[in-house]
């Protein structure tokens, strides 16, 4: 389900606060890496991801693929940050 443009202003405004709590580093987008994204996703609904050891064109590739193999949606990307939300699974699914 997309964010409306109100959804999305209210997270990048959430989300300006918040530290980066996933990096990818020189290996790229691992399995590893997705696990810990999604654990961060389960306990905090929005997170930032941080690319440095990336050039443009993977990161943009990595970005793509952690939205894609995580449910989240990009609520904002800067340079090398990323900007992602998930709501919270309800414990009843």
């Amino acid at each position: 389900m997309a964010l409306t443009p109100t959804e999305r202003k209210t997270m990048k405004a959430r989300a300006h606060k918040l530290d980066p709590v996933v990096m990818i580093g020189a290996k790229g987008l691992t399995d590893e890496v997705l696990l810990e994204i999604e654990r961060a996703l389960d306990a905090h609904e929005l997170i930032k991801i941080r690319a440095p050891g990336l050039e443009r064109e993977a990161r943009e590739v990595a970005f793509s693929a952690i939205c894609e193999r995580t449910g989240g949606e990009a609520v904002q990307q800067v340079g090398k940050v990323l900007v992602l939300f998930r709501r919270k699974k309800d414990k009843d699914d």
